[in-house]
């Protein structure tokens, strides 16, 4: 008896963790709106707080204290309750895991700790703890893990369907991804190899290499054009007015494929929708289209 009602706790917890099924809904708000705090409260930490300076010339003396605002508390307070709560949905995923098919054979919890959403969950909290475990770390170094906390946007990953509609767009078009990735890169050393041999003799410490010539070759091609460093021999601004060419036409083609991506998606959960809606024919049984009629 009280393995059935084991049972159906963990089942419940698992339901509601999960997105996309109703009881999950409230959790799901609920998450994704202490992920969008802890987000800012990152953000809100590197503001330059102003200062408050008192003078006081009394008794000849003549001195002057700087007060800065005490925010820092609700900060700590935070980002302590905000680390609690994470860890509580940590420890509560290892547990319903192995609801799971894929992680109901044995070891399944040290396999689903590894799996990407799990890992950054882990890495979501472990900033919080890691300047207090570890007895001698720099100021820096413990800022730094501090500021991993931004990660936890990451979070959001799993419960926005937009963020699962990305990585399914993502997913589509890896291969033309990949290609036109291929032909960038090599675009990229090209250009570096071009203008390092064209303009190096004329400008050393503008381009001391190919490796460096990259800088050049990235802000041309994407038209950005930050003019810190350009051409300034015949050759090298011809070949500079080539690149920029190319640059508008190749630089384009993975937001067209990814443009592309998004419209085939939306168009099959638009058009499963509409199959949802027609329904089915009650004399052969298959699924209405849109625009079919019943005779």
């Amino acid at each position: 008896m009280v393995e059935v009602q084991k049972e159906t706790l963990k089942t419940r917890i698992n339901r509601a963790l999960n997105p996309g099924d109703d009881d999950s809904k409230l959790i799901d708000s609920l998450i994704i709106l202490l992920i969008s705090a802890n987000v800012m409260a990152v953000m809100l930490e590197t503001e330059p707080w102003p200062t408050i300076a008192i003078q006081d010339k009394g008794l000849g003396v003549d001195y002057e204290a700087v007060f800065t605002p005490d925010h820092q508390g609700f900060f700590v307070y935070f980002e302590w309750f905000s680390t609690t709560i994470f860890s509580i949905e940590y420890i509560l995923r290892l547990w319903v895991c192995k609801l799971n098919p894929r992680f109901a054979r044995p070891f399944g919890r040290v396999r689903y700790a590894f799996t990407p959403m799990a890992i950054i969950d882990i890495i979501a909290i472990l900033p919080t703890f890691l300047p207090h475990l570890i007895e001698v770390v720099d100021t820096r170094i413990a800022r730094a893990i501090r500021m991993f906390r931004l990660v936890r946007i990451l979070k959001i990953g799993r419960y926005a369907h937009a963020m699962k509609t990305l990585t399914g767009v993502f997913a589509r078009k890896k291969e033309e991804l990949a290609i036109t990735g291929f032909v960038l890169v090599m675009l990229l050393i090209l250009c570096s190899s071009l203008i390092y041999f064209i303009e190096h003799d004329a400008q050393p410490e503008g381009y001391p290499s190919i490796a460096q010539s990259m800088w050049w070759s990235i802000v041309t091609l994407s038209s950005v054009g930050y003019g810190d460093v350009y051409p300034i021999t015949a050759a090298g601004k011809l070949v500079g007015s080539i690149i920029i060419l190319c640059g508008v036409g190749f630089v384009a083609l993975p937001t067209g494929i990814l443009s592309a991506g998004f419209l085939e998606t939306m168009r099959e959960k638009k058009r499963g929708k509409d199959q949802e809606t027609f329904g089915f024919c009650p004399h052969c049984g298959e699924q209405l289209m849109p625009g079919e009629e019943l005779e």
